[in-house]
């Protein structure tokens, strides 16, 4: 494949015919005033893609390839074919009366036949993964011209000019697309014309709220946000048959002189009478619409807080329930209210589906919400790959979720895990070995905050999915070097705003930890002891109280939406908190082991499109972890590690670091990555460029940054304390390439990091492109100048 792409021509100008001229390059120069990648997506034609920063288009020979090798008419034939297969076997199923073997086939048919339909209309695979040459067409570049003025118009740019340079060598055309925006036309004078003087008034009041503001350029995506403004405002406030047709905009260009706008806002009245204001007569929620029974005289009903509640099963607690509702009898109509309740019954995760509708009829305002319940008893079984910093390993996790255990919409779930995973030692990185993890959770939420708080309250509340979760776990960790369980037992209240802000408090968190170590690790441990490292107290039984705090930021989905979203996450954690207040002795008597501790962090994660097929993803992430109990030591759990598939990838998983330290080995007189690093401040970040290869597989190209350092001193590991006046010295850089396989149900990721700065290297020799690089200490095997990655989904 590879010679052929490389004899059918780096841009594949084989496929021209002698009159025919490829289109190579084109680019924009403007200034400042408009965004040129919004310009970008107006090209009437694009020239073909080509790899980065090779001048070389695979997908042309793609194309040709797939072209070469297909057959209109087998593909036709093909078609028929398998529809008369089907159809006979569907017939045969008939005759013998078998319903379901006849839905089974005819879902087996379409789903044939709309595979082989795609090949007809798109291509075959070949085709679909490449591109036709791009042939220049001049016709083409006046349209995108045309285009272009047109954008630029609606940003008030009414004087624009748009010329053109081109550029040919041999059969390749370059075009640079020259823009003089001029000076931008401004609105000068704003006002609203209406026949409503309730509708005027109401109009005046959230002036400050339009998108049309005196001085401001004008902007053609402004007059349509306003229009939809104005329907939202006037909708949510009782005018239920208000349509955004009744806004009309009348723009005078020519207004007060040059370059000045007037804006004329005009509310049409309706042919027949008059705007309404629509006030709600009752409310009627039918809690099992999707009932078998026709009759509908067999439900009763119960009315709370105006609200008819009807069923056929009274199977609700309906003073919780109605805190979830926010359309009132004797209010104004409200749309947001509307879509307000929907959302949040829908976030009580017991209805298949919520439906909201309106009854005008004989002089009545009638609220109707229907809801299917869910089924009450829910068994889930999972089993996959799993890849977390290690080697893929398969789990398997079951379910069982009971809904409306007590009548007050509360959720019981019961999960189990066991998962094997290939890891490192703690100690030791040539070999792989198993990890076994397994645990088993009790949790039961609350659709309401569990607290005493007054009945009010309580209803306002229901707005922002107020939920208390109480859970009880167990977890089974088996690794080479030790065993560790953990029980656990937590009380948290979680809620959320409208605007995707995620806020969670932990008020009691309590671990109870036993670990059984290898004779190896712990002897390793006790060296470290000698040398003033408390890491072995970790290891002891333990007993972890905490309290925590996290706000969450999600703007456009992200993790869902890979473009144009942002994360942004703020945990506050407070260890031991309780003890300081409490008698000790009892934990100490139990030869527990106890900590004290103050963990902060930051996330902040961001993906931005550069062009169809073209993302580029941020992240960094920093954070500070500060034990004051007298053993000057935090949890295993809570200190920070850096390296890994989902951290920096050219280093090992949790290998990097603290600061500066460099682990030699005292026979080799070389570095190791052997043991686990932990810190108690943590800086990292990355920058990832990604990009579509072809079909289903795309690529990219990164660099990660970061590294952990102790607070204190260190006297096992020399350099690893945070200091302002070195730290920025101690920044690991690492950069790569990977691949994504991007199937419908997962991303199956593969990355190759390579070591650009390492800061275990003495100062002078810690860039990998020096001279000193393969000098001892440093060989090329001990230095693991290259680590591969094996991830599922995106590393952030």
């Amino acid at each position: 494949m590879l010679v052929g792409i490389l004899l059918s021509g780096c841009l594949g100008t084989k496929y021209l015919k002698e009159d025919e001229k490829l289109l190579y390059k084109q680019k924009i120069k403007s200034n400042s005033h408009v965004d040129k990648e919004d310009l970008a997506q107006l090209y009437a034609q694009k020239p073909n893609r080509q790899l980065p920063i090779v001048p070389w288009s695979p997908y042309v020979w793609f194309y040709y390839y797939g072209l070469n090798r297909y057959d209109l008419e087998r593909y036709q034939t093909k078609r028929e074919v398998t529809r008369n297969k089907f159809n006979e076997k569907i017939n045969a199923a008939k005759t013998d009366n078998k319903v379901k073997k006849v839905a089974r086939l005819e879902r087996k048919k379409q789903k044939r036949v709309a595979k082989i339909n795609k090949t007809i209309q798109e291509g075959n695979i070949w085709m679909r993964w490449g591109e036709p040459i791009s042939i220049y067409d001049s016709s083409l570049t006046r349209q995108t011209m045309d285009r272009f003025e047109l954008y630029l118009n609606s940003k008030g740019y009414f004087q624009a000019k748009i010329d053109t340079n081109y550029s040919v060598s041999g059969k390749k055309v370059s075009i640079k697309y020259i823009i003089e925006e001029g000076e931008p036309y401004l609105l000068d004078t704003i006002f609203l014309t209406t026949t409503d003087n309730k509708i005027g008034a109401l109009l005046e009041k959230y002036q400050d709220e339009s998108f049309l503001q005196k001085g401001e350029n004008y902007d053609q995506s402004n007059i349509t946000a306003e229009r939809e403004r104005i329907d939202l405002l006037l909708k949510d406030n009782g005018y239920f048959d208000f349509s955004r047709q009744y806004v009309e905009f009348n723009i005078d260009t020519a207004y007060g002189g040059s370059k000045k706008i007037a804006i004329e806002t005009v509310i049409n009245e309706p042919k027949k009478g008059e705007h309404k204001v629509f006030v709600i007569d009752s409310v009627n929620f039918t809690t099992d619409a999707n009932t078998g029974m026709i009759i509908d005289s067999l439900r009763s009903s119960e009315t709370y807080k105006g609200i008819t509640f009807r069923y056929y099963n009274d199977l609700y607690n309906y003073k919780i329930l109605s805190r979830r509702v926010f359309i009132n009898k004797d209010s104004v109509y409200s749309k947001s209210n509307t879509f307000i309740t929907q959302r949040q019954l829908a976030n009580l995760d017991h209805f298949r589906f919520i439906n909201i509708n309106y009854d005008s009829a004989n002089g009545k305002f009638i609220a109707n919400i229907f809801t299917s319940p869910l089924n009450r008893y829910q068994w889930t079984n999972e089993v996959g790959i799993n890849v977390t910093q290690g080697f893929p390993g398969p789990f398997y996790n079951v379910s069982f979720k009971k809904r409306n255990v007590f009548r007050g919409l509360e959720i019981l779930e019961l999960n189990g895990r066991i998962g094997i995973e290939g890891v490192a030692p703690a100690t030791e990185v040539q070999e792989v070995y198993a990890s076994v993890e397994a645990g088993a959770n009790a949790s039961l939420t609350f659709p309401q905050f569990v607290l005493p708080l007054s009945a009010r309250a309580k209803e306002r509340l229901g707005r922002v999915n107020p939920k208390t979760r109480l859970l009880a776990g167990y977890t089974y960790t088996d690794r080479p070097e030790y065993i560790r369980e953990n029980i656990n037992v937590s009380n948290s209240y979680s809620w959320q705003t409208e605007k995707q802000t995620l806020f969670n408090f932990t008020s009691t968190d309590i671990s109870i930890i036993n670990s059984d170590l290898s004779t190896s690790f712990r002897d390793t441990l006790l060296v470290l002891e000698t040398r003033g490292n408390r890491l072995i107290n970790t290891f002891r039984p333990s007993f972890v109280s905490s309290m925590s705090l996290s706000t969450t930021w999600n703007s456009n989905s992200y993790g869902i939406n890979f473009e144009n979203s942002s994360f942004f996450r703020i945990y506050l954690e407070s260890g031991g908190t309780s003890l300081n207040f409490l008698n000790t002795d009892i934990l100490e008597n139990k030869g527990l082991e106890y900590y004290k501790y103050l963990k902060f962090s930051i996330d902040r994660r961001e993906i931005d499109p550069i062009n169809e097929n073209t993302t580029i993803a941020y992240r960094i992430n920093a954070g500070i972890a500060k034990p004051y109990s007298e053993n000057k030591i935090l949890p295993y759990e809570k200190y920070f590690f850096a390296g890994g598939s989902n951290g920096i990838r050219a280093w090992r998983p949790r290998r990097l670091g603290p600061g500066s330290f460099s682990s030699i080995d005292s026979v080799s007189n070389r570095v190791t990555y052997n043991f686990e690093q932990p810190g108690e401040i943590l800086i990292e970040g990355s920058v990832e460029l990604r990009k579509n290869l072809i079909g289903f597989i795309d690529y990219a190209a990164f660099v990660d940054f970061g590294n952990v350092w102790t607070i204190e001193k260190d006297p096992s590991r020399p350099g690893a304390q945070f200091k302002p006046n070195r730290f920025y010295k101690e920044i690991a850089v690492g950069a790569g390439l990977g691949l994504r396989f991007d199937f419908s149900f997962l991303v199956l990721r593969l990355d190759a990091g390579l070591k650009v700065y390492d800061p275990a290297r003495p100062e002078g020799k810690r860039f990998i492109m020096s001279t000193g690089y393969y000098d001892e200490p440093f060989t090329p095997t001990a230095a693991e100048a290259v680590v591969l990655n094996i991830g599922i989904g995106y590393p952030f």
